[in-house]
């Protein structure tokens, strides 16, 4: 096992909170809807929020099919997609990704009654997406290196939170499907998550 060391010498690209809902019909099946939420405080194109809802993730197609994205740093944004939404393996080829029409954030509302439910809505002009996070359980640390990690080239740090129970609205429908488990850094977890003071690095090159 290698030596812990106290300072990671890798370049920081982005600390926040990182959300996220991915709801499917049965255990095994494709995903029926995912959202994700990132309040970051400090990246290399600055703060931010913004939400990410595919209401048919694999539908090329924008509000119809109720994939959207909401964001008060449009540059953050896209850099957020490139590096790392992209690459998360829920996300990874939806059609939808593409397609979602993108809408000025306004305001952000946080209803905070931990650990029974955490609910994040937030507003543009034409749409309002809500992420609700329910029965939470014990928050536990997360440290993963680049083989584990969910893009495969970053160093990640947080604290998570699992939700039994999570729904995701979007203009006040309620999108399909729900929570289920996964294998999750070598344990079984469910698919929403609240992701606290999560960190990721770029590690410092070999040589």
């Amino acid at each position: 096992m290698s030596e812990r060391v106290p300072v990671n010498p890798g370049r920081v690209e982005w600390a926040g909170n990182n959300p996220g809902i991915y709801l499917r019909d049965s255990a095994d099946g494709p995903w029926t809807a995912l959202a994700v939420y990132f309040h970051i405080v400090l990246s290399p194109r600055g703060r931010g929020r913004t939400m990410i809802v595919l209401g048919e993730p694999d539908r090329a197609e924008g509000l119809a099919a109720n994939n959207v994205c909401l964001t008060d740093n449009h540059d953050l944004t896209r850099y957020l997609l490139e590096g790392f939404v992209s690459k998360f393996p829920s996300f990874r080829g939806k059609a939808g990704l593409d397609a979602m029409s993108w809408h000025d954030l306004e305001r952000v509302h946080i209803e905070d009654a931990l650990p029974a439910r955490y609910t994040m809505s937030a507003a543009a002009p034409q749409v309002q997406a809500v992420m609700t996070l329910e029965a939470l359980g014990e928050p536990f640390p997360v440290e993963v290196t680049p083989e584990t990690s969910a893009t495969g080239a970053h160093d990640m740090y947080s604290v998570f939170l699992e939700a039994k129970a999570a729904s995701i609205a979007v203009n006040g429908t309620r999108l399909r499907g729900r929570v289920t488990d996964r294998q999750f850094f070598g344990k079984t977890m469910s698919t929403a998550f609240l992701a606290l003071s999560e960190t990721w690095v770029s590690p410092l090159a070999a040589g």
